[in-house]
């Protein structure tokens, strides 16, 4: 993604049909992503958490390759957009519209469901930090929850809109039965730590 955030929010406000959803979705992820990784600096080298030294020069690595990966996805998720709307733009007399809208339709899905599977590795740094991450910053590891499974929630919308308009009924049935089993496993996961960590600040779960 080249453009900065004032930008890429300019263009997502307006009219233009991208960025969208997708891209919203993508960029929210990163965000969250980015918090497990400032989160796992502020606790890399602490005596108090020696015993997880590895594990978190592990999330260190996973989260920078994780939000660079959410970031070009930002990008393919405008991308796919174009064909599939030129394809909308050919006439319904055309007797190839039909298989060139189809494949278009699976392209603009592709896009959101490697966001979800994206996601899914996040999630679990979430859960890890959740147990090993510096007690300092333990409400950054609720907002990254928070943020990662809106994403997700997110970007499974933009899988739907898809499959919904999709001849081939039954890629669209497997493919929202595998993105509805992604988006469980990533809620039920970020869900159960924002909880955990709003009730031992002494808040309330969601």
């Amino acid at each position: 993604m080249n453009n900065d955030i004032r930008g890429f929010l300019e263009e997502l406000a307006s009219s233009a049909p991208t960025p969208g959803g997708g891209g919203a979705s993508s960029l929210a992820g990163a965000v969250g992503v980015a918090l497990c990784s400032m989160v796992a600096n502020l606790t890399t080298g602490k005596k108090k958490y020696a015993q997880y030294q590895q594990d978190i020069e592990t999330i260190l690595e996973q989260g920078e390759a994780l939000r660079g990966r959410l970031l070009e996805l930002v990008d393919k998720d405008a991308e796919a957009f174009e064909p599939l709307a030129k394809a909308y733009s050919i006439s319904k007399d055309n007797p190839g519209r039909d298989v060139i809208l189809e494949d278009a339709l699976k392209a603009a899905a592709a896009t959101p469901y490697a966001i979800l599977e994206t996601l899914s590795d996040c999630s679990d740094l979430v859960t890890e930090l959740g147990t090993k991450g510096s007690r300092l910053a333990i409400s950054d590891v609720g907002c990254a929850a928070a943020l990662i499974s809106a994403a997700a929630k997110g970007a499974v919308m933009n899988i739907y809109i898809n499959t919904k308009l999709m001849a081939d009924r039954d890629y669209a049935e497997s493919l929202n039965e595998r993105s509805i089993e992604l988006l469980h496993s990533i809620t039920d996961k970020c869900d159960d730590v924002y909880d955990i960590i709003a009730e031992s600040l002494g808040g309330s779960p969601a």
